[in-house]
């Protein structure tokens, strides 16, 4: 059962700490005629968060325009790891302002070479030049574009991309059928065959070998040789598109697995394709996902925090691939938007200067010390937590039936929103955060408070 979050305002305790103000009903009420007007003209599909009207936001706080603040848990799904409204960043994007320089197509601008610059200098260096976008499922397509078109200087028919089954890369064509997800791709009418899924190696496949000794490795030629039972032929295999966590439970693959497959793609001139759109930039309290795994990919797809603000996604990898396709043949009307590269480079810049990527592995110890402490707490409740750095999932169960629940972590994030706090609501068995990187370490430790308390007053409601 889904559940749906109220738009009737509740009388809630008022609050007023050093971080967290709410003193009027929630949702506010001054707040429901702009609430309907979203629910009368605006898809369906663009609701389902919590009824929070955004008024202004400000390194880790959201604030409504009746006086409600909200510590935030949510970085607007893990984009601002800068901080909301860095200062930084306004000032980059008020010079451009200043400037009256709007957009350029792709015509040279200042600002771009800069920003480009700025990317490949901090990133590893096999990563030697990019393509700049304006979404994440834009930079995914990008990807798949360049694995096939280096597989076809191989061969023509190597042509085959690799994802994972539940994974997200957006919501575009191609996006969606990376997913692997037949009820959710059925609009698209057919699926590529040249696109293939292998099943996500869940931690919990290896609970069944309490000696500790389950062996990833071969897991993954395992799941190959399926794939190849059904037809594939290894030699037609372009890529692997990897999603570093799988979203929404912020689930790490095993890293064994992971060099097991970059072993075989190494071995059958494939591309190994990391995406990096919901956590780069410090989020995992390393600069990129993938340097957890101890490996080495060819592209990374990157967005979301990359400019921590406006629109801008990237694909960035070396000369080689980067310079597959011809001039002018891949381009978007708003790639290097001047807009876009001043907020990212003030971006990284802020990242950089802030020692953001320290600063998350730091209060990342301090947050998962917390959240298993509450999954010893409740072990009826939280089956798992995952994640690293300043990211977290919590996977809830029914005390009942051990089955997961999807309808208590959204009561959870709907009273944590009463009680001052936001947090990411999947609409899943799974309560994910992410502060931005610059929250206090009491902040941090305020907000695990409201998330403590929301859960013992939603176990109390639903007896």
């Amino acid at each position: 059962m889904k559940h749906q979050f109220s738009q009737t305002p509740v009388n809630v305790p008022f609050v007023a700490t050093k971080y967290r103000k709410i003193k009027t009903a929630i949702p506010a009420p001054e707040t429901l005629e702009i609430l309907l007007d979203l629910e009368k003209y605006e898809s369906r599909s663009m609701h389902g968060q919590l009824p929070v009207v955004w008024d202004k936001a400000e390194g880790f706080q959201v604030f409504d325009p009746y006086g409600n603040c909200w510590i935030d848990f949510t970085s607007t799904i893990f984009l601002t790891n800068a901080g909301h409204a860095n200062p930084r960043i306004v000032a980059g994007l008020q010079k451009i302002l200043d400037q009256r320089l709007l957009h350029t197509y792709t015509f040279p601008s200042h600002i771009r070479a800069m920003f480009l610059k700025k990317l490949v200098e901090i990133t590893p260096p096999q990563f030697e030049k990019a393509f700049l976008l304006s979404a994440g499922t834009e930079a995914t397509e990008c990807a798949v574009k360049l694995m096939r078109m280096h597989g076809q200087t191989i061969t023509p028919a190597k042509l085959g991309v690799i994802s994972f089954r539940g994974a997200m890369h957006g919501r575009t064509m191609g996006a969606e059928m990376l997913k692997g997800d037949p009820l959710k791709s059925a609009w698209i009418g057919y699926q590529d065959p040249n696109m293939h899924h292998l099943p996500f190696p869940y931690p919990w496949i290896a609970e069944r070998f309490p000696d500790g000794k389950f062996d990833w490795a071969k897991h993954f030629e395992e799941d190959m040789q399926a794939l190849k039972a059904k037809g594939l032929n290894f030699d037609n295999i372009a890529g692997f598109m990897i999603e570093s966590y799988l979203g929404w439970g912020a689930i790490f693959y095993p890293v064994e697995y992971i060099k097991a497959l970059v072993n075989f793609a190494k071995d059958h001139d494939c591309i190994v394709t990391f995406d990096e759109i919901q956590g780069g930039f410090g989020r995992t309290g390393k600069l990129f996902v993938y340097q957890h795994y101890g490996v080495e990919p060819d592209l990374l797809c990157l967005g979301k925090a990359l400019s921590g603000s406006l629109p801008l996604s990237a694909v960035i990898g070396s000369k080689k691939i980067m310079d597959l396709p011809e001039s002018g043949s891949m381009s978007s009307t708003h790639s290097a938007n001047p807009l876009c590269c001043a907020a990212g480079l003030a971006n990284l810049e802020a990242i950089e200067t802030g020692n953001l990527v320290e600063e998350s592995a730091g209060k990342g110890e301090m947050l998962h010390r917390r959240l298993n402490a509450l999954k010893e707490k409740y072990p009826d409740r939280i089956s798992y937590v995952f994640g690293k750095g300043l990211l977290a999932g919590i996977i809830f169960k029914n005390p009942e039936t051990d089955e997961p629940d999807e309808l208590f972590p959204s009561q959870v994030c709907e009273k944590a929103m009463q009680k001052g706090l936001l947090l990411v609501h999947t609409g899943r068995e799974s309560i994910k955060i992410g502060p931005p990187l610059t929250i206090p370490d009491d902040a941090l430790e305020e907000g695990l408070d409201v998330l403590n308390e929301a859960i013992i007053e939603t176990i109390r409601d639903t007896k």
